[in-house]
């Protein structure tokens, strides 16, 4: 699947850095969140990243303007974006958890390169399909990732599959 093909890279369905940070504010506001000028600049960082960001990424980035400000207020204000949905939180192969701005407004599924951890966009569900699941569940949500080597790293012969 290619970029080109039935995927879709990010920036087909990218929303502007501005609606991207609105989404955000508007999201903690109907939650009953203070908008904080930290909070803004959270915002501001997932708004300006168009790829991954380690809860580490994200601290060093805010302690450079806040340096009182502490890990586990970051990684708990990441967790409850992503609870409400503004963030994606992906797991990488090798464990490690990340966090992306999530296009609220388009559903979309991911392609992620364990090597460089690039990602496209496609538009299939799986669960457009009729299921026949346990249980009597309504679903609420869901994820579906497909996690290869894109056709770049396999042109790298010094690229490495994890």
């Amino acid at each position: 699947m290619s970029e080109q093909g039935s995927g879709h890279d990010h920036a087909a369905h990218a929303q502007s850095p501005s609606e991207t940070i609105q989404d955000m504010l508007n999201a903690m506001n109907q939650a009953g969140w203070r908008i904080t000028d930290q909070r803004r600049t959270l915002a501001r960082i997932f708004a300006a990243t168009d790829g991954y960001l380690s809860p580490k990424d994200v601290y060093d980035q805010l302690s450079v303007k806040y340096p009182s400000v502490s890990f586990n207020t970051v990684y708990r204000n990441l967790r409850m974006l992503s609870d409400m949905g503004v963030l994606e939180q992906f797991y990488f192969m090798d464990g490690g958890l990340k966090f992306k701005a999530n296009c609220i407004k388009h559903h979309h599924h991911h392609l992620i390169c364990t090597n460089c951890e690039k990602t496209l966009t496609f538009d299939y569900c799986p669960m457009k399909e009729s299921l026949d699941l346990p249980g009597r569940y309504r679903i609420l949500n869901h994820r579906f990732e497909i996690y290869g080597v894109c056709e770049q790293c396999q042109q790298d012969p010094s690229a490495k599959e994890i």
